[in-house]
């Protein structure tokens, strides 16, 4: 599974998700379903995301294995 850190850096930044969004020029519900793991972002919009924070794609993006991937 993919974890991100993208609520603690919203606000670590003090950016509201409709913040973020707007920076990132997508919906604040794509946001929502990003935070809630419930939408992993494409390639392009990891980067995206990690460049409006000014971080790695590593600090923002984490792959946990699962115990059912084995």
């Amino acid at each position: 599974m993919i974890f991100n850190r993208i609520k603690i850096l919203r606000a670590e930044n003090d950016w509201t998700q409709a913040d973020l969004a707007e920076k990132l020029n997508i919906s604040r519900q794509a946001i929502i379903s990003i935070e809630k793991y419930k939408y992993a972002p494409s390639l392009e919009l990891a980067f995206k995301i990690a460049k409006v924070f000014n971080v790695s794609i590593n600090e923002v993006f984490q792959y946990k294995e699962d115990k059912n991937d084995k």
